[in-house]
């Protein structure tokens, strides 16, 4: 939305103007933040997943690799968001957001990350977002090429509860797969 009395042409090439001087980054369509020099604070990509897409939580893999539930660094900031699916790439990093039924928009979290606010899932909610966005069976050997480490921290009868309240079947068996790919692991005895 333009709210200044010039005409649309005018401002389109002042944005222009100063995205390549550095003064403004573009991070979507009409959605400018300030350059890094005429910033008091960084501005973390987390946030940024959070503003780009409304409403939406940060949400599967990248949620797990921030709690430590898997060992890699994910580069795509993955968000759940009840509306039209969508991409962004800008200089702050990759934003995929996956599409879900309002009944599933449920456990996330405002949380302080690197600093400032950002909305997250819970662990156990971003477990089940991505056994619910990833397509396929999620077997034992599956769970256990994943990597999961550190499996104790996540609370399993809240884990049961989401499944039970989302009602999918194939996320009731992910979930009894990865309850026991957790025991197995905690024992130090994982066998595939």
């Amino acid at each position: 939305m333009q709210m200044t009395g010039e005409n649309r042409a005018t401002v389109i090439n002042q944005l222009y103007r100063w995205s390549r001087a550095g003064k403004i980054i573009p991070l979507r369509r009409g959605l400018f933040t300030l350059g890094d020099l005429y910033r008091r604070t960084p501005i973390p990509a987390p946030l940024i997943a959070n503003i780009l897409h409304r409403p939406s939580y940060i949400s599967g893999l990248w949620a797990l690799s921030y709690f430590g539930l898997i060992p890699e660094s994910v580069p795509v900031y993955t968000s759940v968001t009840t509306r039209t699916p969508r991409e962004y790439e800008n200089s702050f990093g990759r934003f995929e957001y996956r599409n879900i039924k309002q009944d599933f928009f449920f456990g996330y979290r405002e949380t302080t990350i690197m600093g400032s606010s950002a909305i997250i899932a819970s662990m156990e909610k971003a477990l089940i977002d991505l056994f619910h966005m990833t397509p396929g069976e999620w077997t034992f050997p599956r769970i256990a090429e994943m990597r999961f480490q550190q499996t104790d921290l996540v609370d399993r009868q809240l884990l049961r509860s989401h499944a039970e309240r989302m009602g999918k079947p194939r996320l009731l068996r992910a979930v009894k797969e990865w309850l026991r790919f957790s025991e197995s692991e905690n024992e130090g005895n994982v066998e595939l």
